[in-house]
């Protein structure tokens, strides 16, 4: 058993750090049997592999809590409005990246049409999600959609009301960034409904290199900075529509 974990060490830092306590378990077994000359060489060494335990722990112990794996959700604690979603919201400033609703060709739910569009579930929760934001207000944003059949049928049914479409919201890439920015115009919003691999190489640019992939219907909040620089506020998944509502300010 131990030979096979010491084997399939390789790079992982968990088990490093218990070969490295084995390690150190060996040495004492040493120490009881040795010389009192080599025990102190051998003492002295168990110390040194207590201290690199006890500092890679550490840093292990540090980067689960200090390193985000996914954006703040935005439907716990009011984060909505801890965030400033909503003040940004009002004064223009924020650009949404919805993915689009349940597909049809993924899902045994009877489709809304083509097989390349979505489900009627997926309809139901797009027209829910196009209510909410109607809720927050959409006098001052523009919407612009990916030209699959998916993400026009998702935006169709969130407003029923004509958008844009752009090619850059399906190849993404490395100049998604750029796009967006280019495509936001001072003081008004910017919805985007595109697709979970958009929305996950932004996130990844944006240092959440470890997000989960993006719910159906999920949205996910940005703003620009002063610097230009793109912020992710947080995301809000369908099904927590309800609750953000409900706390939501009664001046929006």
């Amino acid at each position: 058993m131990r030979v096979d974990l010491l084997q399939d060490t390789g790079s992982n830092p968990n088990l490093k750090i218990l070969e490295q306590y084995i390690q150190v378990i060996d040495v004492a077994n040493i120490v009881q049997t040795a010389s009192p000359a080599k025990s102190a060489r051998l003492r002295r060494r168990t110390k040194l592999l207590l201290s690199f335990i006890a500092v890679a722990m550490t840093i292990l112990v540090s980067g689960f809590v200090l390193w985000p794996a996914t954006p703040q959700d935005l439907a716990e604690d009011h984060q909505m409005l801890k965030s400033g979603v909503y003040r940004h919201w009002q004064a223009g400033e924020v650009i949404a990246l919805v993915r689009h609703a349940e597909r049809c060709d993924r899902s045994a739910n009877p489709c809304l049409g083509p097989a390349d569009g979505i489900t009627q579930l997926g309809s139901v929760t797009a027209s829910a999600l196009g209510q909410a934001f109607r809720r927050i207000g959409m006098q001052h944003t523009d919407v612009i959609s990916s030209p699959m059949t998916r993400t026009l049928q998702t935006t169709q049914y969130m407003f029923n009301q004509a958008f844009q479409q752009q090619e850059w919201l399906v190849t993404c890439g490395s100049s998604l960034e750029s796009d967006i920015k280019a495509h936001k115009l001072q003081g008004r919003n910017l919805i985007l409904v595109t697709h979970s691999g958009c929305i996950s190489d932004l996130e990844k640019r944006l240092g959440f290199a470890h997000a989960l992939a993006s719910e159906y219907t999920s949205s996910l909040f940005l703003t620009l900075n002063a610097d230009g620089k793109m912020q992710v506020l947080g995301i809000v998944n369908a099904k927590n529509w309800p609750q953000v509502l409900k706390d939501a300010p009664e001046n929006l």
